[in-house]
C-alpha cells in the first residue's frame, strides 16, 4: 500500500505516554504533516472547542490516544472524573471527526474492557460476557463505549461515507513518559518511583499493596505505538477479514505474563534496590490475572520487540532523566 507520508494526521493526546509514543513513531516513517494540540489549547471534552478544531484543521487520519487514566487508587477515588471525562473526550473527537469528513480513526482502549474473571489468555470475544472489575469500571465502561462507538459510526456510516473507525485494546503499558505520581500512577512507574526512592533513603524495606499475586502483562509504549501505525496502516480488506462488524476491536499484548511479585524482583534489580520487598495483602490486589490473547495481531504480522528486562531499565533511565534523578 502506498503511504502519503504529507498527509494530516492529528494525535489527540500527543503529551501523554501513548500519544507521545505515537508522534516519535510516525515521526520516524517520516510522516511531515502532524497535527497536535496541548490542553490548554483545545478542551478535548468541550464540544465546541472539538467542533471548531477539526472544521478548521479537516485532518485526514486521527489517533485517538487521549484518556484520564490512572492506576487502583485513582481510579476508587475519582470514578466520576474517569468516566465522564474519558465519555465526553470519545464522543466529541469520534463525532466531531465524522462531520469534518474524517476517513479514518484509531480509537485506542484498555485492557479493563473485559470480564474480571474471563478466561485466560483474554480474546476479543470475552467483551460484554461478564462483570467487569470494580475498581477501575467506570473508565471500562468508558473505553467499552469507544469502542462501540467506532463500530456503530462504521455501520452506519462506513459505506456512504467511506469512513474507517478502528480500535485496538493495549494490555499494561510504561515507558518513556509514564505519569510517576505517587497515588495516582500504574503499577509500574509507582513500584520505579518507590524502589528508587527507597534505594535514595536506604530504606530496609518497600512495602506493596497486594498478595504479590495477580499476574499481569506488560508492553512498553513504543511497541504500543508501533502496533497502533501497523494496524492504521493496514488496508481495509485485511481488516475486515481479520475482525467482524460488532466486534472489531484488536489486541495488543507483550505475548507472555508476570506475577506482581516477580514485576517487584525485576524493578527492584531495574532501580538497584537492595533491600527487603514486603507485601500488604490489606490491600486490594485488583483482577487475578489480566493476559491479552494477541493471536489476531499476530496473525496480521505484528508482534512486540522489547522484552521486560529490557523495557524496565528504559523506563528507569528515562524515570531519572526526566525527573533530575528525583522520579516526580
Amino acid at each position: 500500500m502506498q503511504v502519503d507520508l504529507n498527509q494530516k494526521i492529528y494525535v489527540a493526546g500527543h503529551r501523554g505516554m501513548v500519544g507521545s509514543a505515537i508522534v516519535r513513531n510516525l515521526q520516524s516513517k517520516g510522516y511531515q504533516n502532524i497535527v497536535m494540540r496541548a490542553h490548554a489549547e483545545l478542551d478535548l471534552t468541550n464540544q465546541a472547542q472539538v467542533h471548531a478544531f477539526f472544521e478548521s484543521e479537516k485532518p485526514a487520519q486521527v489517533y485517538l490516544a487521549a484518556a484520564k487514566v490512572g492506576g487502583i487508587h485513582a481510579n476508587n477515588t475519582y470514578p466520576a472524573e474517569f468516566i465522564y471525562q474519558n465519555l465526553m473526550m470519545e464522543a466529541n473527537v469520534i463525532h466531531q471527526a465524522f462531520e469534518a469528513g474524517v476517513k479514518k480513526l484509531l480509537f485506542l482502549g484498555s485492557s479493563c474492557i473485559y470480564p474480571k474473571l474471563a478466561p485466560q489468555p483474554m480474546r476479543e470475544d470475552v467483551l460484554l460476557t461478564g462483570k467487569l472489575e470494580e475498581t477501575n469500571e467506570p473508565y471500562a465502561i468508558a473505553k467499552i463505549t469507544g469502542i462501540k462507538w467506532c463500530e456503530s459510526y462504521n455501520r452506519q456510516y462506513g459505506l456512504s461515507h467511506e469512513i474507517d473507525y478502528r480500535s485496538v485494546m493495549p494490555t499494561n503499558l510504561y515507558g518513556s513518559g509514564d505519569n510517576y505520581h505517587p497515588e495516582n500512577s500504574h503499577v509500574i512507574p509507582a513500584l520505579i518511583r518507590r524502589f528508587h526512592e527507597a534505594k535514595l533513603a536506604n530504606a530496609p524495606e518497600v512495602i506493596i499493596w497486594g498478595t504479590g499475586t495477580p499476574r499481569r502483562e506488560f508492553l512498553y509504549v513504543d511497541d504500543m505505538a508501533a502496533a497502533s501505525v501497523f494496524v492504521m496502516d493496514l488496508e481495509k480488506a485485511t481488516y475486515d477479514q481479520h475482525t467482524e462488524p460488532m466486534q472489531s476491536h484488536i489486541n495488543v499484548g507483550f505475548g507472555s505474563d508476570v506475577t506482581i511479585a516477580e514485576l517487584a524482583r525485576s524493578i527492584a534489580k531495574a532501580t538497584g534496590y537492595q533491600g527487603q520487598i514486603v507485601f500488604d495483602p490489606s490491600k486490594p490486589d485488583g483482577a487475578p490475572r489480566k493476559w491479552m490473547d494477541s493471536s489476531r495481531l499476530n496473525k496480521l504480522g505484528w508482534r512486540a520487540t522489547i522484552g521486560l528486562e529490557h523495557g524496565l531499565k528504559l523506563a528507569y533511565q528515562d524515570c531519572v532523566w526526566r525527573h533530575n534523578v528525583a522520579p516526580y
